[in-house]
């Protein structure tokens, strides 16, 4: 048994699972009201942001796949801000998921026209959103689908922003 800020455990029973391979039996119980313990260490890889309005395109998500992890497929709607994916690095990086194939005339020779297999999305719970988000990213919650987000959408805004909290 241990004892630890209820805060700390927002997130941590899918983790704990995984670790345990899904044997593992967590119980919890309060046990007292206590001093803030400190900054709970977020993640530590970036976010791939989307840098526009439209519908994600299977061609512009293939590459994108190496660059980390995605949590859209082809088909959905995006919004410009709109977090789609976490970053193999430690920085954000607008992208752009939008960018569709250009049609010519011509026949395809050679192999061109290969077909692009993705892997499925990454969808998130409303809890493991919450635990994944940092300060300056918000959950949004509809009926349909649980997204996420920078709270500024504008990539001027956030620059202007994370100069603001730098220079606090």
């Amino acid at each position: 048994t241990f004892s630890a800020p209820s805060r700390g455990l927002i997130g941590y029973h899918g983790e704990f699972l995984s670790d345990t391979r899904g044997t593992g039996i967590m119980n919890r119980l309060f046990e007292k009201y206590g001093p803030h313990k400190g900054q709970i260490e977020g993640r530590k890889n970036g976010v791939l942001i989307s840098n526009g309005a439209g519908e994600a395109q299977g061609y512009a998500l293939g590459p994108l796949e190496e660059r980390g992890i995605l949590f859209v497929g082809h088909g959905e709607a995006l919004y410009e801000g709109m977090i789609i994916g976490e970053n193999a690095k430690t920085d954000d990086l607008e992208v752009n998921p939008m960018k569709a194939k250009q049609l010519t005339n011509f026949r395809a020779s050679g192999g061109k026209d290969d077909a692009i297999r993705l892997t499925p999305p990454k969808k998130m719970t409303l809890e493991q959103a919450i635990a994944y988000i940092d300060d300056d990213e918000m959950v949004e919650v509809t009926p349909k689908n649980i997204r996420l987000r920078k709270r500024h959408l504008d990539p001027h805004e956030r620059k202007k922003a994370s100069r603001a909290k730098a220079a606090a």
